[in-house]
């Protein structure tokens, strides 16, 4: 392949006039080297054509003799003229294009880092509020705890004196010890729970890169959590072998999956993961299962916390 020769006279008064060598010679050999006018009107039909500026290429090397210089006419100078201020009006309004995709992409991108932090700063303050909320538990715990204490002493005074002891205030005493209970039960799922969303972050930090694996991980620990939940008398459900390739390659050997299952309740014996009938805490669970759900569908989940 090779550029074909064009007429050497008109392609030199073309380049004059402002136009690429390129584009002059692929109009002259195009529209037969014949006059500046056919050049240039071919260059008209042609300028939206996308290899106008690219050098034509032929087979064969044909040698065209130069011929004198053909006058130019002001109508060739104001069709020359035309075509050059269209094409740069064309790189203009391109350029205007591609000014208005960045700007939008910089617009997305400062939006997104905006959300990413939003969302940061919202599960902050939900961390924040669920811990005011424990500590304020466990602070009318305590002042139960010191009624009890003063309600107990009564009692006994009473008893040492050998007055009667009011029923009521037994009562009261035993309905206070339920309570105590149910805030003691509250405060500890809700520092359990604050654990196994720590531990599933940990484990995606640890394994950063490999988002396929650690989906893997969540969805297999979801089942397990699963089918305790479901059939908690099942001994089935509630024993894992460690040594289990499957287990190993999706829990085992992530660095906090065995972790998550511990804080489930599992404890290990021997090659086994077992967690004790007496031990299933159903409360537990199934806060286990929407942490794990969260950080499966929340595509911030671990971003940005510590």
């Amino acid at each position: 392949m090779a550029v074909p020769k064009v007429n050497e006279k008109l392609l030199e008064d073309l380049e004059g006039m402002g136009f690429p060598q390129a584009r002059a010679t692929r109009a002259l050999y195009y529209s037969g080297n014949t006059s500046l006018e056919d050049a240039i009107n071919w260059m008209i039909d042609h300028e939206n054509d996308t290899d106008i500026d690219e050098m034509p290429l032929v087979d064969v090397d044909i040698d065209i003799e130069s011929s004198q210089s053909f006058p130019i006419t002001e109508e060739m100078r104001i069709k020359a003229q035309n075509l050059r201020e269209q094409e740069r009006k064309r790189k203009e309004n391109e350029e205007k294009i591609l000014e208005r995709e960045r700007e939008k992409k910089r617009i997305q991108a400062g939006k997104k880092l905006l959300e990413v932090k939003r969302i940061a700063e919202e599960n902050e303050r939900k961390r924040n509020i669920s811990l005011r909320k424990a500590e304020k538990e466990e602070e009318r715990r305590a002042r139960e705890t010191v009624l009890q204490k003063l309600e107990q002493d009564k009692l006994n005074r009473r008893s040492k004196l050998g007055l009667p002891l009011e029923g009521q205030a037994t009562v009261r005493s035993s309905t206070t010890a339920v309570k105590q209970e149910k805030n003691l039960k509250s405060v500890y799922t809700t520092a359990k729970v604050e654990h196994l969303r720590q531990c599933l972050r940990s484990l995606k930090r640890n394994h950063q890169g490999e988002n396929a694996r650690v989906r893997k991980a969540f969805e297999t620990l979801l089942v397990y959590v699963g089918n305790v939940a479901k059939n908690p008398k099942e001994e089935k459900y509630r024993k894992i072998r460690l040594s289990n390739p499957l287990f190993q390659d999706r829990v085992g050997s992530l660095n906090g999956g065995i972790e998550f299952l511990e804080l489930c309740g599992f404890e290990k014996t021997g090659d086994f993961l077992y967690l004790p009938h007496e031990k299933v805490d159903m409360e537990l669970l199934n806060s286990a299962g929407s942490v794990l759900n969260s950080a499966m569908t929340n595509p911030f989940f671990g971003v940005l916390s510590t």
